[in-house]
């Protein structure tokens, strides 16, 4: 792979010296309300600038570890199949060298693509999913690929009970309802979060975060904001939980930057990014 002309901080390492692999996936074309993901991981590189690789929570440095940055999928937005066998692609590449694939939505539909190719290397994975909105529907308006059915899609490779799902303030009720069969869906916040993951135990783990589980006021650059959610110490106080955990892939979407001029939502976005990369290498 070639080195990306813009960084993220820190993430400039050569491919083969590299235990992550960050890369981003500029798609939103099932977004249902206010579309502009497809910017995110461009404006997070950006603005990754503004950032010190030092996290004083973790005492670590971005500068100790290595990361090699891809740069962004050139994706086909006619077509949503296409794009996620492009993402599905890249990720099954990443994960065939050993290297933990992180991927910068982009909506939440991206994240099938990159569950698709884990799935293939660990059948017996599960996915822990920090959201606003379950993504539980059978389809949305007819079709079944849509950042709506994202986490319904993934179910459909896993089975019941191996997706524990946390944070989540919005959906149907029929939505609810099906989850209490099928899926652990713990609403609100992350109030169980540790005891779930000790009982995960070192089974592959794929992660993924939706920012808009932050609250609106912390986070209002995103797609479909949902009042009620997560201070920006929660998030991070939940990612440390997963310390530990055998995590093989993880993303980060939904930063809509265009929504919040002031830059917030984009600085929030790099901060969160920085600490994960440090969190799971």
């Amino acid at each position: 792979m070639d080195s990306n002309i813009v960084n993220f901080i820190g993430c400039d390492n050569p491919y083969d010296e590299s235990k992550i692999v960050l890369f981003g996936a500029p798609f939103d074309s099932t977004t249902s309300y206010r579309p502009g993901t497809r910017f995110a991981s461009r404006m997070i590189r950006a603005e990754s600038d503004g950032l010190e690789t030092y996290s004083p929570y973790l005492n670590k440095d971005l500068s100790d570890i290595r990361v090699f940055d891809a740069g962004d999928l050139e994706l086909c937005f006619g077509n949503t199949e296409k794009a996620l066998c492009a993402i599905e692609e890249m990720t099954a590449q990443i994960i065939t060298d050993d290297k933990l694939p992180c991927m910068i939505g982009g909506e939440h539909l991206v994240t099938l693509g990159a569950v698709r190719a884990v799935f293939s290397k660990h059948p017996d994975l599960r996915v822990i999913h920090f959201d606003a909105h379950t993504d539980l529907r059978e389809d949305y308006l007819g079709e079944p690929l849509s950042h709506a059915t994202v986490m319904r899609r993934v179910w459909d490779m896993l089975g019941d009970g191996k997706l524990y799902q946390f944070g989540i303030r919005s959906g149907e009720r029929s939505e609810f309802a099906w989850a209490k069969k099928h899926t652990y869906l713990h609403p609100f916040d992350f109030e169980t979060l540790e005891d779930t993951v000790k009982t995960l135990g070192n089974v592959p783990v794929y992660f993924s975060l939706d920012l808009d589980v932050l609250d609106p006021s912390v986070f209002p650059g995103t797609g479909t904001p949902e009042p009620g959610g997560v201070t920006f110490d929660e998030l991070r106080r939940a990612c440390m939980l997963l310390r530990g955990l055998n995590v093989v892939g993880f993303d980060v979407n939904e930063l809509s930057p265009h929504y919040d001029p002031s830059g917030a939502s984009t600085a929030v976005a790099c901060k969160i990014l920085r600490e994960l990369l440090l969190l799971f290498y």
